[in-house]
This record gives structure tokens, sequence and C-alpha cells, in this order.
């Protein structure tokens, strides 16, 4: 990257640090947000309006890809695990009251997700249908009478759900739509691929160590366990202690996903201290396993060239239709979260290897991929002879900055913005081959 671009991104990383709330704030105002991947879907930041199109541009056509919403945690371990641990400590009379009714707690949320392991639940079913409204309210012109609205989702049943709701709600607003929707094995090399191709893996023997110091650093589980345990010395011998913090607390980021959220909370197991220190190591984590993090690499977004080449491929063949349509794709948070950094949105794609302090950097995993988020590019121009149309592209609905000229605003030059990506990805696949060599 040139040194104008990389100026850019630096500017778009500082303002993004300076201009949010820091996440200790965040949570004070809603817990619900240190969750990371487990938060439900907040929709778009209402007190951020739309900028309007430059020069009465319209827009013709969307590029999206979205996360399924909210689900039910996927693993049985998730709740086995820690009931047995926790009942058998209360079987030798070591749990404190509080230890005990958490454990009635776990086992409640246990049943609720019986036979649902990982399934869409009605939340994460109406996260769709609304971000569905809101983009049919916010570009009317996309969807026309008889416009083209392809859809395609991965196999596995909450992403289809999460196509059909959005499918569902557009067909309802209008009826004249041409959906296609599809749900094949065929597509998933660009849908859902994770290949190895950047590094073997991006849990190195460094990145291990570097998260391993972070967690000693930040998370007091002792302090945790005296919370539940009566006998320390019975914890410390028999209990991972470090193992059931992480369970509690990623039970404690799943309740908002169901009905759960309205009769259980497992947050009061946490202090305002405990609930930053675990969010600052998963969303080190996040970066470690997706994103730019020079510790291993720095080149984990490059798994998602297939999806961002078909984003550009067909946006190319699109513009050269006189039609409106979409393209809309329904995933994974795994795919969403380096695709964001291989796109370079609102400096995700910056590189530092501060795992303690990535908040203050701009890095903050729940602004980029709770249960339901999207990425949506949005085509404009004066009518169908345009062919190098402006777009902007909207992170969870919201608009988002790249670290190329704007034509204003938040609205770029296609021809800049395809350029930008495929030198991005050309530059990363360098840096492999160089490593490979």
């Amino acid at each position: 990257m040139n040194s104008k671009l990389t100026a850019l991104a630096a500017a778009i990383m500082v303002a993004a640090a300076t201009g949010a709330q820091t996440p200790k704030r965040d949570f004070k105002r809603d817990i619900r947000l240190s969750a990371s991947n487990l938060l439900a879907y907040p929709g778009p930041d209402n007190s951020r309006k739309m900028t309007p199109a430059p020069d009465s541009l319209k827009p013709f056509y969307i590029s999206h890809y979205g996360r399924h919403g909210s689900r039910f945690l996927i693993d049985p371990e998730d709740y086995a695990e820690p009931l047995a641990t926790l009942h058998r400590a209360d079987s030798m009379g070591k749990l404190t009251l509080r230890g005990r009714d958490l454990m009635r707690r776990i086992s409640w949320m246990q049943a609720e997700a019986d036979g649902r392991l990982g399934e869409l639940t009605e939340i994460g079913a109406r996260q769709h249908r609304g971000i569905a409204r809101r983009m049919y309210e916010h570009f009317p012109e996309v969807f026309a009478p008889e416009a083209h609205i392809d859809a395609r989702s991965t196999v596995v049943i909450r992403c289809i759900l999460s196509m059909e709701n959005e499918l569902m709600e557009l067909v309802r607003l209008n009826p004249a739509l041409n959906v296609s929707h599809d749900a094949s094995q065929h597509d998933m090399v660009y849908m859902n691929f994770a290949n190895t191709a950047p590094t073997p893996s991006a849990w190195t023997p460094e990145a291990r160590e570097a998260m391993r110091q972070l967690y000693d650093s930040m998370v007091d589980t002792v302090k945790v366990m005296r919370r539940l345990f009566s006998d320390m010395d019975y914890a410390r011998e028999h209990v991972g202690m470090r193992r059931l913090n992480d369970q509690l607390f990623r039970l404690a980021s799943a309740t908002q996903n169901s009905d759960a959220r309205y009769k259980v909370t497992l947050y009061d197991v946490f202090d305002d201290n405990d609930i930053y220190a675990n969010w600052v190591c998963n969303n080190a984590g996040w970066y470690l396993g997706y994103a730019c993090c020079p510790i291993n690499g720095g080149r984990q977004p490059l798994t998602q060239r297939n999806l961002l080449n078909n984003i550009i491929n067909e946006a190319d063949s699109c513009i050269r239709l006189a039609g409106t349509g979409a393209s809309l794709r329904f995933g994974h948070e795994t795919v969403l979260l380096p695709l964001v950094c291989l796109m370079g949105l609102d400096g995700y794609g910056m590189s530092t290897d501060d795992l303690r302090h990535l908040d203050r950097k701009g890095w903050i995993d729940y602004k980029i991929f709770p249960m339901g988020s999207n990425v949506q590019i949005v085509f404009y121009r004066k009518d169908a002879s345009d062919t190098d149309p402006v777009v902007k592209v909207l992170l969870n609905e919201n608009e988002a900055k790249l670290p190329i000229k704007a034509v204003s605003g938040p609205y770029y030059r296609w021809s800049d913005v395809r350029g930008y990506w495929l030198e991005r990805m050309a530059t990363m696949g360098k840096a492999t081959t160089a490593d490979a060599d």
C-alpha cells in the first residue's frame, strides 16, 4: 500500500478511536455489549443519519454479506461441562449459595436449548426481518417491481432461515420482486471458505503465548471462583478455574439471544472489572484469529479473498445491466469478520501487536460481528449508461469509511474501491508467497 493510503488508514483509525465511547462506558450502559460475537444485533445507530447521495444519484444495486441472526449455543458441552463441575462440587458441599443458584440457572438454560443447539431463535428471525425492512425503506429504488434479488446461504439451517426471513419481508413489502434463492455446497468455495493458505494456523506458538500473557495479566479467576466455591483449596485442586470462568462468561453472554434474556442472568457472577477483562481477552482472541495481527503474520483476512472476488465480479456484471436488484449472501461471523478486515472498513484492517489496548486503537469486536451483522455495498448512478458508479459501504447499517479518496462523505468511486481491494489482496498474497519461498 502506498504512503497516501497508509496515512488515510491511520487517520481513520485515530478518528474511530477518538470518536467512540470506550468499551468500559459502553458496558456500563449495556452490559450485553461485552458478549463479542454473542451480542444480539443492536440495530443501526439511530443518532447517525444517512448522508444524501451526491449529484442526485440513485441506488440501483446492493451487494451484501450477512451473518445469521441470534442462535442457541452450538456445543452441548457449553452447558454440560460447567454443570458437571458445579454438580460435583455441590455433592461435596463445596458451593456457596450463589454457586448453587447458578447451577439451577444453567440447568434452565440447558433445558431451553435442548434439541435446538445452534438453531436460529425467534429473536434472530426478527433481526433479519428488521434488516430487510430497513434496507427496503432506505433504498426503495433497488427493490422496484420486478427487481432481481439473488440470495445465497451456506448450508447451515440457521443461515438458511435467516435468508428466508429477509426474503419473506422483502416480498411482503413488494410481491412483484423477482427472487431466486439457494443453499448449496457448490457455493461454499466463497460463501464459507476457511482455507489455511495465508498461514498454517492463526494460533502459532507466538500467538498462544501472547494470549496467555494477556489473560494472566487481566483476568482474576480466583476472585470469580470465591463467589461460587466455599472451599478455595478444593477449587484450586479440582476445578479448571480458567476454563470455568470462560464457560460462565460465554453462558452469561449467550442469554440475550433467546427467551432466556427475560428470565435468567449470569452476569452477577462478574463485577465490572471482570466484565472488561474477559472482553479484552475475547477481543484480542478474535483479532489474532481473523484480523491483521503481525504476531501470526497479519494475513488472516486473506482467507476471504474468494468472497471479495465474488463480490467484485458480481458487481461488475450487474453494473452492465439496465435493471435493479441485489445479491444477498448469508453466512457466519468467521467469514464476515475477516471480510471486514480485508475490505479495510472503518480502520479494522489495522495491524498492531498491542493486544492489551486494541480498544484504544478503535478495534472493538462488538461493533463488527454481532448476531445478524452485515455488510451492504450500495451502488449509485445517474442512469444505466453510467459504467463507473459511486458506492457507499454500510457496516451493520451504519455508513463506513474506506482508506481511499472519497467523492464526498462516505461515497467512493467504484473503480477506486475495486482497485483498492484488488491491490490489498495482491499485496497480502505477495507477502504469503514470499514467506513460503
